[in-house]
């Protein structure tokens, strides 16, 4: 009698590869990705167990897939792919993604000083409200990114705490 891991493995491979597939579709048509992009990433990870338990239920069928070229030429490919789109993107600066990431990332690679303007208050005004959101760190002159990291504080909660300082 097969265990329960090896009865629902490859089930489980085929319903987690679909909301991969899905969600992956989704996200690249940037279709509601709020609601794909956990989605997509956790389920996904998830996927890498009863992808296991498939090839280690399956493996002598799979010994034979192995041996063939056709597996070897369709991996080769795929490797050629993947390190395309990685130099690519290393080359690009590593990061990509929705314009929004990019303005974040520079808004807050800027200083109190520069950005209060642009919020609508001035600079020890902007610091006060950082240390009083736990950025005890905050200082005019130096970087968003600095003064959230060495408070401990991700970019999330600077944003946050900028939005509330600039009172929107």
């Amino acid at each position: 009698m097969p265990s329960v891991f090896q009865r629902y493995a490859t089930p489980f491979t085929a319903g987690l590869f679909l909301v991969s597939l899905v969600s992956g579709v989704a996200l690249f048509f940037h279709v509601w990705p709020g609601v794909f992009h956990g989605m997509h990433e956790w389920l996904s990870m998830l996927l890498i167990a009863p992808f296991v338990l498939h090839l280690w239920r399956n493996w002598r069928p799979m010994m034979n897939y192995f041996a063939k070229p056709a597996f070897s030429a369709a991996m080769a490919v795929c490797l050629i792919a993947a390190l395309g789109f990685a130099v690519a993107s290393a080359a690009a600066g590593g990061r990509r993604g929705p314009a929004q990431f990019a303005l974040v990332d520079a808004i807050t690679a800027s200083t109190p000083a520069k950005l209060a303007p642009a919020l609508g208050t001035d600079a020890d005004t902007l610091v006060a409200a950082l240390k009083a959101r736990g950025f005890a760190n905050a200082v005019v002159d130096a970087s968003l990114t600095n003064i959230a990291a060495g408070s401990g504080k991700d970019s999330g909660e600077l944003a946050s705490a900028l939005v509330a300082a600039a009172g929107k």
